[in-house]
């Protein structure tokens, strides 16, 4: 019966209130390494829109049986274009002041303008990270975000949060 009620509570908190994900490649260097292990909180959502420079753990758009990880760049109803490595929002003269990046990005893309209820997500890695620049559906519809990735817990000598 111990065994029973155990699975359960393990079903249920894997299930509604975390959301458990291994980091496949390097496209969130240095934030989050290929092979380090999240923990995603699912109720981060339930009574807010995400926001700009949320890590979020969604299902990858042109494949909902694969889960991703990138940084939401662009917010519904916003037009994001990345000219000589730098994001610029809404036609602004000023480019996004970004996080810290892997590197310093290279090229230009866009103009996308993001459509309600979805977001524009880039990897932390710019250079080596195929997101929403590059997906055939390259924004992600709130309802396919599972939650907000919030601590590293995988290698335990990295263990932190997520930023």
């Amino acid at each position: 019966m111990a065994i029973l009620v155990a699975f359960i509570i393990a079903l249920f908190v894997d299930n509604f209130l975390i959301v458990n994900a291994q980091i496949p490649s390097g496209s969130m260097e240095n934030t989050i390494m290929t092979g380090d292990r999240v923990v995603g909180n699912r109720l981060s959502y339930l009574t807010k829109d995400p926001e700009r420079y949320d890590v979020i753990i969604f299902k990858y758009p042109d494949d909902e049986s694969q889960l991703f990880i990138k940084r939401i760049i662009g917010l519904p109803g916003e037009t994001v274009e990345i000219r000589d490595g730098h994001i610029y929002i809404d036609g602004s003269s000023e480019p996004l002041e970004d996080v810290e990046t892997k590197e310093y990005m290279v090229g230009n893309y866009g103009p996308y303008t993001v459509p309600e209820g979805c977001y524009f997500v880039m990897g932390d890695n710019r250079n080596d990270s195929k997101d929403s620049r590059y997906w055939m559906n390259p924004y992600v519809s709130k309802d396919k975000i599972l939650g907000k990735a919030v601590f590293r817990y995988w290698p335990i000598t990295e263990m932190k949060t997520i930023k």
